[in-house]
């Protein structure tokens, strides 16, 4: 790792048994103004996180030893507000909702973009800089500023009527920026636990918030989906 100067876009540990793959990683990942330091196995990862203060960690799912589950709980334990994003081969729901029980934040599947990868490295960054911050502030996104205490939600200064429960999905979700939500969780923080099966409801709520939200409701930039999981808040 260099000392030589400080980081630019935060402190990432890439762990991942592909040599190759490592070598690439940091290679563009330095080139992008991260700070990178580069392990083989989750065991390894375990040690780095006790004797180093990174942003973000970056896991294999799939590795020798004790693997990238077991190795992002143990994580998660010793850190419980570093965050952990996972690199899977794997794009079924069950394989993304097991890595997130395990307390990952984020996921992202091979292949992959490295410009969406460091899109989403930079988002982890900054949530790890800013967990502290008074969850009573406004939030603003792109052109989208949403205050919390007023109750209130603003598109480029106009502003816009939301019923009480679009206002509180596109709160959770908000808070969540670039983060993936389960159906599930959405339906239980939001409308309660006996809703957690009832994704046509949340999706009807998902399609009245994009025509209120977005500039052309079929091709969205804010409530993204993600593919039989959930949605995202996107970040501009």
């Amino acid at each position: 790792m260099s000392t030589t100067m400080p980081s630019l876009n935060g402190d990432i540990l890439v762990t991942d048994d592909d040599p190759e793959l490592r070598r690439v990683l940091r290679r563009t990942l330095d080139a992008l103004g991260f700070e990178v330091t580069e392990c083989a196995n989750g065991e390894r990862a375990i040690q780095e996180v006790e004797n180093h203060p990174f942003h973000v960690v970056l896991l294999d799912l799939n590795m020798p030893g004790i693997g990238g589950i077991a190795a992002c709980r143990e994580i998660r334990r010793r850190a419980p507000r570093l965050q952990i994003l996972m690199l899977t081969v794997r794009d079924q729901e069950r394989d993304k909702i097991e890595a997130l029980d395990a307390g990952a934040d984020d996921y992202i599947t091979k292949p992959f973009s490295m410009m969406e990868l460091a899109a989403r490295l930079r988002s982890a960054v900054r949530r790890s800089t800013t967990s502290d911050v008074d969850p009573g502030i406004p939030i603003t996104i792109g052109d989208i500023e949403l205050d919390p205490v007023r109750r209130t939600v603003r598109k480029a200064g106009a502003a816009l009527r939301l019923t009480p429960k679009e206002f509180d999905l596109l709160h959770y979700l908000m808070r969540r920026p670039g983060l993936p939500v389960a159906h599930a969780k959405l339906l239980g923080a939001v409308w309660g636990e006996e809703y957690v099966q009832q994704v046509e409801y949340l999706r009807t709520f998902v399609h009245q918030l994009r025509r209120k939200l977005e500039n052309d409701p079929s091709a969205p930039e804010y409530l993204l989906t993600e593919l039989h999981f959930g949605y995202r808040f996107g970040e501009s």
